[in-house]
């Protein structure tokens, strides 16, 4: 699969991301999605959620090639966490 050039500036898709995610995605999402992935395409909107962070990124990937993926993980503020947690 063929990478995928960004057409916005940094801030930008990450506002982007942001407001689809608590426009259209975070009023749907139930206890049960928490910890889960999602990846959304910042200009349609289209999003999936999964346990994998793989599957949850290449199913919008397959119908939107060309799809500018943001991912989020449902409940927290970082999609990866590196180094000691907190006690």
């Amino acid at each position: 699969m063929a990478a995928v050039k960004r057409r916005y500036s940094k801030k930008e898709f990450a506002r982007r991301g942001d407001a689809v995610y608590d426009g259209k995605v975070r009023p749907h999402l139930t206890p049960k999605d928490n910890g889960k992935f999602v990846a959304l395409d910042i200009e349609t909107g289209e999003y999936e959620i999964h346990k994998s962070e793989l599957t949850a990124g290449d199913r919008p990937r397959k119908r939107l090639p060309s799809a500018q993926i943001w991912m989020v993980r449902v409940g927290s503020r970082f999609l990866h966490r590196f180094g000691r947690g907190l006690s």
